[in-house]
C-alpha cells in the first residue's frame, strides 16, 4: 500500500473485497435485542456533489479514486470559508444521448454476502424480495444481494462526490476505536480498516451482509441501533450514513452516539434529503418521477421514519453539544446530464441505484403503508422507470455531510 492510499479519509482505489493479502474470515456476532447498538442502513435515494472534479472518474463497480485534501491533514475545523454548494449544475450542450441508458452500463457489481444458522438470518420474502428477519419489519427495504448490490453503488457514488472515505479531522495513523452505524455491505468498515491497519472497526446491522474474508482489524454485528447501546469501551471515531427514512428518534441516535464517544473523540453523519428537484425547471411537480420521490417520502414520514434527515444534522449536533462542527451540502445529480465529467460519473452511479431500487424501495411502503394493490404498485413503478431514463430531466438529491467533536470536558 503506497503513502498515497494511507491517508486519512482518502477512498481506496481497490474495492473492499481485496484486503491486500490479510484477509481472514469475518467475525460476525449476532446480539439479542436487550444487548444492542447499531443497526440496517438505509437504501436511500441519492444526491449530487457541487464541487469541481479533483478526481478521475471510475467505473460504476470501482472504488472512486480521490484527490482530495486528507481529512487529517488538511480539513478546517467548523464551517468552510469556501463552498461552492449553490453553484447550477449544466447540463450537457448536445444531448444526443442512446434512447436507453442502460446501455452505458457496466456488468453489474461485487456483492458481499455472509450466511449462518441462526434464527436471526432466517429472512422472509415478501413481493420477490428478501427483507432483514431481526426487527422484522421496523426496515422497510431489502436485504438481499440485489440490495448490497446497490448500495455498493451509493458507496462508490458517494466516494466519488465527497472524494473522501470519510471529512472528520482524524489522525489514522493513530489507534482508533471507529463504529460504523449500519454498515450495511460493510464495504465502508472495511476499506477503513484496510487503509487504517492501527484503526479497530466495529460495523453494525440488521443483517450479516458483510464480506467473508476482511482484513483482521474488522468485526461486525447484527443489531439494532434503536434498541440500546451497551458497550464496554467508548469509540474515537463513530460513523453514520444513508440512514434516511429508516430512524424513529434522530436526536436519541445522535445522544447515543455523543454519549459513546470518548472525551475528544468525533461522529460523523452523512445522509441525504429525500427529495428530487431540478435547477432548470426540466423536473416538474406532477411528473411520475416527482410523484414517486415524494410519495416515499410521505410514507416514511407516515411510519415516523423521517426521509429528509440531511439538512438537520448540523442542529442536531449543535443541541447536543458537539464542537467544531462542519457542514458541507452536495447536490448529486440523477442521470449523465451534467457536462462536468465528475458529477456526470456521479449521476451514472445516482441513476443505476435508484433504477436498480425502485421496487425495493416502493413495495413495502405502497403496498404494506399506502395500502396500494400490486398492481398499482407496479404500473407507477414503471412510468417512474420511464422517465428516469429520460435525459431530459435534470433532477437531483441533495446530500449532507456533519462532522463534530465531543468536548474534552
Amino acid at each position: 500500500m503506497t503513502e498515497q492510499d494511507k491517508k486519512p479519509g482518502l477512498a481506496p482505489a481497490s474495492t473492499a473485497a481485496a484486503t491486500t493479502g490479510k484477509a481472514e474470515a469475518a467475525p460476525v456476532a449476532a446480539t439479542s435485542a436487550a444487548a444492542t447498538s447499531p443497526t440496517g442502513s438505509p437504501a436511500a435515494a441519492a444526491t449530487s456533489p457541487v464541487e469541481s472534479p479533483t478526481a478521475a472518474a471510475t467505473s460504476p463497480t470501482g472504488s472512486p479514486a480521490a484527490a482530495a485534501t486528507s481529512p487529517a491533514t488538511g480539513s478546517p475545523l467548523g464551517e468552510p470559508t469556501a463552498n461552492p454548494q449553490d453553484a447550477i449544475i449544466d447540463a450537457e450542450d448536445d444531448e444526443d444521448y442512446p434512447d436507453d441508458i442502460d446501455s452505458a452500463l457496466g456488468d453489474g457489481q461485487s456483492t458481499y454476502t455472509t450466511s449462518l444458522a441462526s434464527s436471526v438470518f432466517n429472512y422472509p420474502v415478501e413481493f420477490g424480495r428478501r427483507y432483514h428477519a431481526y426487527q422484522h419489519g421496523r426496515y422497510t427495504r431489502p436485504n438481499d444481494e440485489q440490495e448490497m448490490d446497490r448500495l455498493l453503488i451509493i458507496h462508490n457514488m458517494v466516494t466519488l462526490a465527497t472524494g473522501e472515505l470519510f471529512l472528520a479531522p482524524i489522525d489514522m495513523e493513530k489507534p482508533q476505536r471507529v463504529l460504523d452505524i449500519g454498515t450495511g455491505n460493510g464495504v465502508w468498515a472495511v476499506e477503513v480498516a484496510d487503509n487504517y491497519p492501527n484503526a479497530f472497526v466495529l460495523g453494525n446491522d440488521l443483517s450479516a451482509n458483510m464480506p467473508n474474508f476482511v482484513p483482521p482489524n474488522v468485526k461486525f454485528e447484527v443489531d439494532d441501533v434503536e434498541s440500546d447501546w451497551v458497550y464496554e469501551e467508548k469509540f474515537t471515531f463513530i460513523f453514520s450514513r444513508y440512514m434516511a427514512a429508516s430512524i424513529l428518534d434522530w436526536p436519541l441516535l445522535i445522544q447515543r452516539t455523543y454519549e459513546n464517544l470518548e472525551p475528544g473523540g468525533w461522529a460523523e453523519f452523512q445522509d441525504f434529503d429525500i427529495h428530487y428537484y431540478s435547477e432548470d425547471d426540466t423536473l416538474k411537480s406532477n411528473d411520475p418521477l416527482a410523484i414517486w420521490i415524494k410519495s416515499m417520502g410521505d410514507a416514511a414520514a407516515a411510519i415516523g421514519r423521517d426521509p429528509q434527515p440531511g439538512y438537520k444534522l448540523k442542529g442536531w449536533f449543535e443541541n447536543q453539544g458537539f464542537t467544531n462542527i462542519f457542514h458541507r451540502k452536495y447536490k448529486l445529480p440523477i442521470g449523465t446530464w451534467p457536462k462536468d465529467p465528475k458529477l456526470k460519473q456521479t449521476g451514472l452511479h445516482n441513476f443505476m441505484q435508484i433504477n436498480q431500487g425502485l421496487e425495493g424501495l416502493s413495495m413495502r411502503l405502497y403496498i404494506n403503508v399506502m395500502k396500494w394493490t400490486h398492481e398499482q404498485a407496479t404500473v407507477m413503478l414503471a412510468e417512474v422507470r420511464r422517465r428516469l431514463h429520460n435525459p431530459n430531466i435534470h433532477a437531483m438529491m441533495d446530500y449532507h455531510v456533519v462532522y463534530g467533536q465531543k468536548p474534552l470536558n
